[in-house]
């Protein structure tokens, strides 16, 4: 038996998901989270081993205005579904009815699951089952997503056999009369007049406030990266990185490979390659922690969906919408479920360039790089961090204008978003929600950071001709970066360790700390804490700021490549989303280096000429881009 769950976004459909089959789909309090269909048997503890239960994305209505709504409109017409659970928004439950009376009209075996009980309960609410029910012409079960109340009812009713009635088609002004006349029969006009003036209502008049609002979020925001970076989660990422991998770790592996009287190769291999550049990456988990943690808090709250509505009047001017910050939001934690929540942008430009744009929000694969050379380079400057997410705003406002021009069109949109009522965050969500990150990074850690630090290993132990380095400098890796090195003199960026380390990173971020501790040949506190040390050996400052800057706004690890195809559909808009990123990351960490240089210690950088050139060059290309497009829409 096959049971699709239907609903608009933020009903608390996925969260119903999750607890019926066991699942961890990811949930929010905003569209845009389910952007595709999943599925799952229903949990044991129901007694009904032979339902299936499909999650589809939410809808408004079967008008489909996104891919998502799409994807839910086709599956409801062509997979021919044995029933649908239309979960209902109690805290909405008028405006859910306009999706419940179209899903009538398909006259396919239905159950409205009307959902958030706790919320219907602390209004006084008082619905008449009874009466809608006869009203609407199919079962209606009551159920509370986050403590599983009335679940069980609800998978029993499943069960029953079901007459379909034929329900009556409906003009759109019909439809809204008739949803009004259902309301007053069934439930109590008094608790719903009751509600209209809340306790969010208050709240909201200063968080999106239009001057308090984006103060406010900075605050809160500055607020959790330093609890993250130099509170909690830095004094146990000092820690793992200062004792654990720095001496304990390599230590104890050391004196257990000299007693088993292991190959110096493999004991280096070990020690130096796999721990020492898995632990410069893993040193930082306790940082992803507790971000995650409370950003879930955040988000729980209710207070994130107010963000996409305070940013929606700014990001506008530069040709998005507040929808647009859903994906960013969503690509703090991972580029790649970022862009594939662009799926929610009903504009195709305003849908590209957000696939463009979204991979410059800081992920948790960047978090090491930010962490490490803001501690190396800026010791006594704990707003490095927050200052990052700023810069990166900035980045993508600057970036948008740009795209604006050449896309020459006027983002004229609809902006629709859900605003859900604040609440105390739950501490069981946000730990499993955080965990769930840390497993994610520990994964990648084990993995594909697992086999490129072996290959750079290797790569910086051999010659080509597979003979043991004596001097790095004739290794594999020496070479291969020694040939690309000369592309970033005009950065700032010496050395073919620093061309090692960028073009690891463009297979995953995290890489690139890994790979500067096994070609430093250092871990721990010799290389995240000394501002000595061979790092800052390579890096001013200046230079320092401007390498984080170009990791930081280059184009995003191959997984999040690989989404960007996917959404793009297109190869050649792909080849312009990496060329856009490439050139935006270079020309910025270029300005910053050449700019910073001269007014920080008074003298021309290396590279000053030609990143003249690369300047004027990437100028007139832009103008040229432009004034092409002012052509073609004339």
């Amino acid at each position: 038996m096959k049971i699709i769950l239907v609903g608009n976004p933020n009903c608390g459909k996925t969260t119903l998901y999750n607890k019926l089959t066991g699942e961890k789909g990811s949930v929010g309090n905003y569209s845009g989270i389910t952007v595709s269909k999943r599925e799952s048997k229903l949990k044991e503890e129901y007694g009904k081993s032979n339902i299936t239960l499909v999650d589809l994305p939410g809808s408004y209505s079967l008008t489909p205005y996104t891919s998502e709504e799409n994807i839910t409109k086709d599956y409801i017409l062509n997979e021919s579904p044995d029933l649908i659970i239309n979960v209902v928004d109690g805290a909405n439950i008028e405006r859910s009815l306009f999706f419940t009376t179209q899903l009538l009209e398909l006259n396919v075996p239905m159950i409205v699951c009307i959902n958030k009980l706790d919320i219907i309960k602390k209004r006084d609410e008082i619905i008449d089952l009874t009466k809608m029910e006869k009203e609407l012409g199919c079962s209606i079960i009551l159920t509370n997503g986050q403590n599983g109340e009335g679940l069980h009812l609800l998978i029993e009713e499943t069960e029953k056999k079901r007459v379909v009635k034929q329900f009556k088609k409906l003009d759109k002004d019909n439809r809204q009369q008739y949803i009004r006349e259902v309301i007053n029969k069934s439930t109590n006009k008094k608790a719903v007049s009751k509600y209209e003036n809340t306790k969010s209502d208050k709240i909201d008049k200063v968080v999106t406030n239009k001057y308090l609002g984006v103060p406010i979020f900075f605050g809160i925001m500055t607020i959790v990266f330093w609890l993250s970076q130099r509170g909690v989660g830095g004094y146990f990422s000092d820690y793992l990185n200062e004792i654990f991998f720095a001496e304990t770790l390599p230590n104890y592996l050391n004196n257990l490979f000299s007693n088993l009287e292991v190959s110096k190769m493999l004991q280096g291999l070990i020690v130096e390659g796999v721990v020492g550049g898995i632990g410069a990456v893993l040193g930082f988990l306790p940082l992803i922690i507790v971000l995650f943690f409370l950003l879930a808090l955040l988000e729980d709250s209710g207070y994130l969906a107010r963000v996409a509505l305070i940013m929606d009047v700014y990001l506008r001017k530069v040709g998005l919408s507040g929808k647009s910050i859903i994906p960013m939001i969503v690509g703090t934690g991972c580029s790649v479920p970022g862009v594939m929540a662009t799926r929610t942008i009903e504009n195709d430009n305003e849908r590209k360039m957000t696939i463009m744009l979204t991979p410059f929000v800081p992920c948790s694969a960047k978090m090491p790089i930010i962490a490490l050379f803001s501690v190396v380079f800026f010791p006594t400057l704990p707003f490095i961090g927050p200052l990052m997410y700023i810069l990166s705003i900035v980045v993508i406002v600057l970036a948008g204008l740009i795209l604006k021009k050449i896309f020459k069109y006027s983002n004229d949109s609809l902006f629709i978003l859900e605003l859900p009522d604040y609440k105390m965050p739950s501490l069981k969500y946000a730990i499993v929600n955080s965990l769930d990150k840390a497993k994610g990074f520990i994964y990648k850690a084990t993995t594909i950071i697992l086999v490129m630090n072996t290959v750079i290993w290797l790569m910086q132990a051999y010659t080509p001709k597979l003979e043991v380095a004596l001097n790095q400098e004739n290794s594999i890796l020496a070479i291969v970066g020694t040939f690309i090195a000369p592309l970033l003199i005009p950065l700032g960026f010496a050395g073919w360790q620093l061309a090692a380390a960028t073009i690891t990173g463009f297979v995953a971020k995290e890489e690139v700390v890994a790979t500067l501790a096994v070609v430093l040949g250092v871990t721990g506190e010799t290389l995240l804490f000394s501002t000595t040390g061979p790092l800052a050996q390579l890096f001013n400052p200046v230079t320092g700021f401007a390498f984080l800057i170009f990791n930081l706004f280059t184009p995003p690890c191959f997984a999040a490549i690989g989404a960007m195809n996917t959404e793009f559909k297109s190869k050649k808009w792909l080849m312009r989303g990496i060329g856009f990123q490439v050139a935006v990351g270079y020309i910025l960490a270029m300005l910053v280096t050449q700019i910073g240089t001269i007014l920080v210690y008074k003298k021309l950088a290396d590279g000053f000429i030609p990143s003249i050139i690369i300047l004027i060059l990437s100028v007139g290309y832009v103008t040229f881009l432009m004034m092409k497009s002012e052509e073609n829409n004339e």
